[in-house]
């Protein structure tokens, strides 16, 4: 089959790799029906992070079952499927406790699963899941091509963006600011406003995505940075800051920016991957009451809550997708995102 596999910065290539083959018991092969590259996959792209030798990459797929392992129970050949980011059981102690991105017997796509078997990039024709019964989210059938795109949000960014409002405690009536209008940003702001947030503030210097954040709920765009974005949210909100602050970067500035822009008493929920070490102001959080929540998404445990929005149309994440390409066109999707030429791509098989 196809996968594709990263050689080295600014080296993606789609290669003829073995097929998967169920190896555990509690495994299941899926066929994949639209996969996609996320911001993440841009550090070792870039070179941010170091690639010592070819691996396969990608984690973000929908697709449908083709086989199970004998001791699977919940999923069964046919189901279309949406994979998380992550591999999880669903029933560890961290799991139970809504933190399953620390699953106890978890593990990542592109790697060996903690059983000795090979759970496959997410960007290939077929993956092996490991787990398969606390990994995969089961769509109720039929599933339309059209569905696909918004399906396929919830794999990571649309759960990501929410995890992100949610840890900041967004609520009916706040003011939300967030900082970052890639897909887990423009998403942020489709959280914010589905947990009721009146006023959403997009911090964006693009005219596309500022088109995109206001189609999602953004009331205002600030596409200052630093001390004049800073003063641009307060003016805002009061001449205060806003209640919450959606981190949705992970850089050094992008969380200072957060943490300033946030009013006294307030919180920052984040969620953009570490690049650069930001680190936190103690002193600054501590006298203005300044909270920090936040982390790796947990979205297997949001699928079930934001499925039937997605499904009904009264969120449409699936617009974050400005490009689609086949997978025989990865390296030109990874270009695309990092020249900024496309918010997030799609791939299909």
């Amino acid at each position: 089959m196809l996968a594709t596999v990263i050689h080295a910065a600014r080296d993606i290539r789609v290669e003829e790799v073995p097929d998967p083959v169920l190896s555990t018991g509690g495994d299941a092969i899926v066929r994949v029906v639209a996969a996609c590259v996320c911001g993440s996959d841009l550090w070792p792209y870039r070179g941010v992070t170091a690639t010592d030798e070819p691996h396969r990459i990608g984690h973000e797929f929908v697709g449908v079952v083709e086989a199970v392992g004998d001791d699977v129970r919940d999923i069964t050949p046919g189901d279309f499927v949406i994979a998380p980011f992550y591999v999880c059981d669903g029933t560890c102690v961290n799991c139970r406790n809504g933190v399953s991105t620390s699953c106890l017997t978890g593990g990542w796509w592109g790697s060996a699963d903690r059983l000795g078997g090979f759970a496959d990039g997410g960007q290939g024709e077929r993956v092996r899941v490991p787990l398969a019964d606390g990994t995969l989210a089961v769509v109720p059938g039929p599933v339309a091509d059209d569905e696909i795109p918004g399906l396929l949000t919830l794999s990571d960014v649309m759960g990501t963006g929410h995890h992100a409002a949610v840890s900041a405690g967004v609520q009916a009536g706040d003011s939300v600011a967030v900082v970052g209008d890639g897909a887990v940003g423009l998403c942020a702001i489709i959280a914010a406003k589905r947990l009721g947030a009146t006023t959403i503030i997009a911090m964006s210097r693009h005219p596309e995505r500022q088109e995109l954040a206001r189609r999602f709920g953004a009331t205002h765009i600030v596409a200052e940075r630093g001390k004049d974005g800073i003063e641009r949210v307060r003016e805002l909100t009061d001449g205060i800051g806003a209640d919450r602050v959606l981190e949705c970067v992970g850089t050094k500035e992008s969380m200072d920016q957060a943490l300033r822009s946030t009013r006294p008493g307030g919180m920052v929920g984040y969620v953009g991957v570490p690049n650069g070490g930001p680190e936190l102001p103690i002193a600054q959080m501590f006298g203005r009451n300044v909270g920090v929540n936040g982390g790796v998404a947990p979205v297997r445990g949001y699928i079930d809550e934001l499925l039937p929005d997605v499904r009904s149309g009264a969120i449409v994440p699936g617009l974050v997708f400005d490009l689609e390409l086949p997978l025989g066109e990865a390296a030109e999707a990874y270009a695309a995102m990092d020249e900024r030429r496309a918010v997030k791509v799609l791939l299909r098989p």
